[in-house]
C-alpha cells in the first residue's frame, strides 16, 4: 500500500502542471516524430497490456489456492496452482524487462531525434538570434523540454494504457466476485484521491519555488564561475554580498526540502492508513460473508489482493489528462523553436563561388538590424512580448568594389557601420536592399559551404572554444596535419610560445581562450585563418589586442598570407591603413571619402581629422628616430 501512496502523490503533484487546450496539430507532429518508432511502440503497448492482465490473474489464483487448502483438495491441485503462479511471475518479469527495453529504445530514440532536430535548426539561425537569446533558456529546450516530451511516450502513454486495462479488468473481476464489497471499497476512493490532489498541490507549489531558486543559483554560478565573471566580481563586487545572496537562496531551498520531506511523509502515512482501512473493510465484510457461506475464503483473499492493485491506477487515471497535457506543453516548447524560420537560408539552386581570384562588390546596399519578433522568441528572451520594431537603418545606399587581390581599409567613427559592412560579406546578415556580390554573384545565390570556404574572418574578440589548441585550429580544416598546424602557428608568430607549453598543441585554452593572453588568443585566431586559406579575408580590428612588437610580427605574416587575396580590413593601426590600396571613410552608414592614405590626407577632410585624433600619436611613435 505504501507504494500505492507514493505513486498517488507523484501523480497528484504533476497534476498541477500547465493546463493548455488540446491541439490536434501538435498531436499530428508528435505522431510524426513517433513514426520511426511505431513497431517498438506497438510491442511496448502489447507488453504493458499483457503485464496488466497477468497482474489480475495472480490474485485469483492465490484465492484459488486458499480454497484448495480449506476444502482439503489434493496436493497436486495446490502444486499445479503454485506452478502457474510461479510461471506468471516469470512471465511478468520477462515482460517487464522487455517493455523496459522497448521503453528505453523509444525514449532515448525520441530524445536523439528531438535534440538533433533542435540543434540542427538552431545552427541555421542567424547571428541576430544568438545576440538576443539567453543561452540558458535555449539549452533548457534541448534538455528539460526534450526529456519532458520523451516522457509522453515512455511514461505517460504506457501509464494510461496499463492503468486503464488494469482498472477495467480489476473492477470487472471484483464486481464478479462480490459487487457489495467492491462498491463499499470504492466509496473510500474520494478519501484516497482528494487528499492526494490537495497535498499534491502544496507540494507542487513548493517544488516550483525550489526550482525558481535553483535556477537563480544556477545562473549566478554560471556567470560568476566563468573566468570573465570571476574577474569582474573580484574587481568590483563584494564577495560577502555575493555569498549572502547565494546562501539566502540555498537556505530557502533547504527549508523547502525539509517541508517537502515532512509533507510527503504525512501524505504517505495518511494514504497508507486509508488503504489499510479499505483493506480491513474487505477482510471484515468479506470474512462475515465467508462465515455466512456467501463467499469462499479464497474469494476474500482474492478481493483483498485485487484491492491493493486498484487504487494506484485509479488515482493515476484521475490526473492522466493533465499528465498528457504536461507532456504536450514540452512538445510545444520544442516545436516553438523548430517553427522559428531562419532568416538566412540557402536557395535550392544555389551555386558555388567560381574558382580563381574573387572581387567583392557592394551595390546600393541598405541595411538595418531585424526586429526581435523576426529572429527570436519571447520565451527565450524571458520577456512578455517581443518588440516588433526593426532597428534603425545602419547602412544607406552603400556602393564600393574591392577588386580581386586588392586590400581595402574601412575607417570611421565608432558606430559608423564598419563591422556591419564586413558581416554582410560573409552573409552573417542579409541586406534589405541592393546586393553584396562575390565574383559578380549575389551572396544570397551562393551555397553556404562555398561561401564559408571562400571568406575568412578574424574579429576583434576572436573566440576560442574550451578545447585544445589543435581542436580550435582544426575548425578551419578538420583534416589538417600537425605539421600544417605548426606551419600556421609559425606564420602567426606563435610557434615558439606553443612549443614552450608543456602540452603543446594539446594545451586546453580554457573558456573563450581565457588561459591565453589577449595577444596569444588573437594570434591563434589568425593562425586558424591562415590554415583555412580563404580567397577573401576580412580583418575586423584583428590586431587590436597586440602590442606593437607582436603586431609587427603578425602584420608581416598577414602581408604574406594576404598576397594575391582580396581583403577588407577594419583597423585602428596606422600601418594597416597605409598598406591599403584604397581607404573608405564611413560615417553614419555612408562612404563619405575614398582614396589612398596620401590622397586623403592631402584632401584635408574627415580622414585628416581621424588621422590627427586617432592615428597622429601612432604616427609619431612609428616615425623613424
Amino acid at each position: 500500500m505504501e507504494v500505492t501512496a507514493w505513486h498517488s502523490m507523484y501523480s497528484a503533484m504533476h497534476a498541477q502542471s500547465d493546463r493548455r487546450p488540446f491541439s490536434r496539430a501538435t498531436l499530428r507532429r508528435i505522431l510524426g516524430f513517433a513514426g520511426p518508432h511505431r513497431r517498438a511502440l506497438v510491442g511496448f503497448l502489447i507488453g504493458s497490456v499483457g503485464t496488466a492482465v497477468l497482474g489480475v490473474a495472480t490474485p485469483l489464483l492465490a484465492g484459488r489456492v486458499i480454497d484448495a487448502i480449506t476444502t482439503q483438495e489434493s496436493f497436486a491441485v495446490v502444486l499445479r496452482l503454485a506452478l502457474i503462479i510461479g510461471a506468471i511471475a516469470i512471465a511478468v518479469a520477462a515482460l517487464g524487462l522487455w517493455t523496459r527495453w522497448l521503453s528505453a529504445r523509444i525514449g532515448e530514440g525520441l530524445i536523439l531525434d528531438l535534440r538533433r532536430a533542435v540543434f540542427d535548426h538552431v545552427q541555421r539561425m542567424p547571428i541576430a538570434f544568438f545576440a538576443r537569446t539567453r543561452t540558458g533558456a535555449l539549452v533548457s529546450r534541448l534538455n528539460n523540454d526534450v526529456i519532458g516530451a520523451q516522457r509522453a511516450f515512455s511514461t505517460t502513454l504506457s501509464g494510461v494504457v496499463t492503468n486503464l486495462v488494469a482498472v477495467t479488468l480489476t473492477l470487472a473481476v471484483m464486481l464478479t466476485l462480490s459487487w457489495q464489497i467492491t462498491v463499499l471499497a470504492l466509496v473510500l476512493l474520494p478519501v484516497f484521491v482528494v487528499p492526494a490532489r490537495r497535498m499534491g498541490a502544496r507540494l507542487a507549489r513548493l517544488q516550483r519555488e525550489a526550482a525558481t531558486h535553483n535556477a537563480a543559483m544556477s545562473t549566478q554560478m554560471t556567470e560568476r564561475f566563468s573566468a570573465p565573471g570571476a574577474t569582474l566580481v573580484k574587481l568590483f563586487a563584494e564577495p560577502q554580498t555575493e555569498s549572502a545572496e547565494f546562501a539566502g537562496r540555498a537556505s530557502r531551498v533547504a527549508d523547502i526540502g525539509v517541508r517537502t520531506a515532512m509533507l510527503q511523509m504525512v501524505f504517505v502515512t495518511a494514504l497508507t492508513l486509508v488503504s489499510a482501512l479499505a483493506l480491513a473493510l474487505v477482510y471484515g465484510l468479506g470474512g462475515w460473508f465467508a462465515l455466512g457461506g456467501m463467499l469462499a475464503p479464497g474469494t476474500v483473499v482474492a478481493l483483498a489482493l485485487l484491492l491493493t492493485q486498484l487504487y494506484a491506477p485509479l488515482t493515476a487515471l484521475a490526473s492522466a489528462r493533465v499528465d498528457i497535457m504536461s507532456a504536450f506543453v514540452s512538445f510545444e516548447r520544442v516545436f516553438e523553436v523548430l517553427d522559428l524560420p531562419p532568416l538566412i537560408t540557402e536557395k535550392p539552386d544555389a551555386v558555388a563561388v567560381p574558382e580563381g581570384p574573387v572581387a567583392v562588390t557592394f551595390e546600393g546596399v541598405d541595411f538595418g538590424y531585424p526586429a526581435a519578433d523576426k529572429v527570436s522568441l519571447a520565451s527565450l528572451e524571458e520577456v512578455a512580448t517581443l518588440d516588433p520594431r526593426a532597428g534603425n537603418q545602419v547602412l544607406h545606399d552603400l556602393s564600393f568594389e574591392i577588386p580581386a587581390g586588392h586590400l581595402v581599409a574601412l575607417v570611421g567613427s565608432s558606430g559608423a557601420g564598419k563591422s556591419t559592412t564586413s558581416q554582410l560579406v560573409s552573409r552573417l546578415y542579409d541586406v534589405d536592399a541592393g546586393a553584396v556580390r562575390l565574383a559578380g554573384i549575389d551572396v544570397r545565390d551562393l551555397t553556404a559551404a562555398s561561401l564559408r570556404d571562400t571568406v575568412g574572418m578574424v574579429t576583434q574578440d576572436g573566440h576560442l572554444f574550451h578545447e585544445t589548441l589543435a581542436a580550435n585550429l582544426r575548425l578551419a580544416d578538420p583534416a589538417a596535419t600537425d605539421e600544417q598546424l605548426w606551419s600556421a602557428l609559425q606564420a602567426a608568430r606563435l610557434e615558439e610560445v606553443v612549443r614552450a607549453m608543456p602540452d603543446g598543441l594539446e594545451t586546453v585554452v580554457g573558456e573563450r581562450g581565457y588561459r591565453l593572453s589577449g595577444g596569444e588568443r588573437q594570434r591563434v585566431t589568425i593562425a586558424r585563418l591562415l590554415l583555412a586559406q580563404p580567397r577573401v579575408v576580412i580583418l575586423d580590428e584583428a590586431t587590436a589586442h597586440l602590442d606593437s612588437r607582436s603586431e609587427a610580427a603578425v602584420q608581416e605574416a598577414l602581408g604574406a598570407a594576404l598576397a594575391g587575396r582580396t581583403a577588407l580590413v577594419i583597423a585602428h593601426r596606422l600601418s594597416t591603413i597605409r598598406a591599403a590600396d584604397e581607404i573608405l571613410v564611413m560615417e553614419a552608414g555612408r562612404v563619405i571619402e575614398r582614396g589612398t592614405h596620401d590622397a586623403l590626407l592631402a584632401a584635408g577632410g574627415r580622414y585628416t581629422e581621424l588621422y590627427r585624433t586617432q592615428y597622429g600619436q601612432q604616427a609619431a611613435s612609428e616615425a623613424p628616430a
